[in-house]
């Protein structure tokens, strides 16, 4: 098998399934007990705490069951919190849907949101985006990497433009594609990660809050959507998922382990994937950016969006998937919806060429051979199609 929709999920590293087994199999035992066996439990928790806030110390973390309920907590939340400050909500065209269905509530609660838009290369207009961040705006929430093409978004910039605009706002930054394969922004008051995208469990996310005040001398701060017994801190009560929240640690210290070396490993056998397609095929586009790194308009290492005109990308993601190759057409969260990708259309793309794209996102356990072996049979499926004339 060659797996490469890592941006869905990933696999589970095998360390962080062995932590949560134990957590499972043994240390059983609700963290609020006061028992020895809901002290380990608890110690669990503290211990994944601490290595996700490892390089964050300014930052409060609450675990959360993914990406999704983190970015909803975020956005509901400083909604809620910040009412009496402002009505304006600034995001972009090409969010993930848990945050753009976020916001569609919000707009029918009588909020203004901003939809920034994207050029053909899904980066993002920044004229536009400083015009729509005012002294009314609450919320910018903006992801760091497009999970679709890749695209690293100018999140470094959000907070200086807030300040200039005597926004009284939060910065929210959705970080789940970028979270263990580059740094997370540093300026940003609320940032989403999840597990399943780091080789950690499906199920487990968390939301960094960072320490200080507003301009307005409030706290950056926001109210909890789930009510209860007052678990993490009283930000979301219920008692806790300690495997999965294990795992998530365990995933973390692995990522952080990986270190540079292997972020640059893949940008290498993602820059041999768009080689290889380029030297085999005509008619195809690269809708990622062409230089990889870690700054905005940049493209994230592992991530490689291309349309192949004359092919339909679901046609061809079965006929890959026959000889065990795994790609992706969009966003997971979306697939099984009718409708062409949201980020593809704001970028510009024809629906014939949207109906011709594919998603191919790296992972730690790819390698040369696979790369080359995926290449070689995508450009096969490609030329059988276009001969057979199978794009109406």
């Amino acid at each position: 098998m060659i797996y490469l929709d890592n941006s869905a999920t990933t696999k589970q590293h095998p360390q962080v399934t062995e932590v949560m087994v134990r957590c499972m199999e043994e240390e059983f035992g609700n963290p609020s007990s006061l028992y020895q066996l809901g002290v380990d439990s608890e110690k669990r928790i503290k211990n994944a705490r601490k290595s996700l806030l490892q390089e964050h110390p300014n930052h409060r973390l609450i675990f959360t069951s993914g990406g999704t309920e983190a970015d909803n907590m975020a956005i509901l939340g400083t909604a809620k919190a910040l009412r009496r400050s402002g009505n304006r909500i600034v995001t972009t065209a090409v969010e993930h849907p848990a945050v753009l269905e976020c916001c569609k509530s919000l707009e029918k609660q009588g909020y203004e949101v901003i939809y920034v838009g994207v050029d053909k290369k899904c980066r993002l207009d920044l004229e536009q985006l400083e015009r729509a961040i005012n002294d009314q705006t609450i919320l910018v929430t903006m992801m760091h990497v497009n999970n679709e093409i890749g695209t690293i978004m100018p999140v470094e910039k959000v907070k200086h433009l807030m300040e200039q605009k005597h926004a009284p706002g939060l910065f929210h930054c959705d970080a789940v594609q970028s979270f263990g394969k580059m740094p997370l922004p540093g300026g940003a008051d609320l940032i989403s990660v999840s597990g399943h995208k780091i080789y950690g469990p499906k199920g487990s996310g968390a939301l960094f809050i960072r320490k200080g005040k507003l301009p307005s001398g409030k706290n950056i701060d926001v109210p909890p959507l789930i009510l209860g017994g007052g678990q993490e801190s009283g930000y979301r009560s219920g008692t806790e998922n300690v495997a999965a929240i294990a795992g998530l640690g365990k995933a973390a210290e692995l990522m952080t382990a990986g270190g540079d070396d292997e972020i640059k490993r893949l940008g290498q056998l993602r820059e041999l994937l768009r080689k290889r397609l380029e030297e085999g095929l005509e008619d195809i586009t690269i809708n990622s950016p062409e230089e990889i790194g870690a700054q905005a308009g940049m493209c994230c290492p592992v991530l490689l969006n291309v349309t192949f005109k004359g092919t339909r990308g679901e046609v061809l993601l079965h006929t890959l998937e026959q000889d065990g190759i795994y790609v992706s057409t969009g966003s997971a969260c979306s697939s099984n919806k009718k409708g062409q990708s949201h980020v593809l259309k704001a970028m510009g793309l024809a629906d014939k060429d949207i109906e011709g794209t594919i998603r191919f996102s790296l992972g730690i356990y790819n390698s040369e051979e696979d790369i080359e072996t995926a290449a070689a049979k995508t450009i096969e499926a490609v030329k059988r199609f276009r001969r057979l004339g199978s794009f109406r």
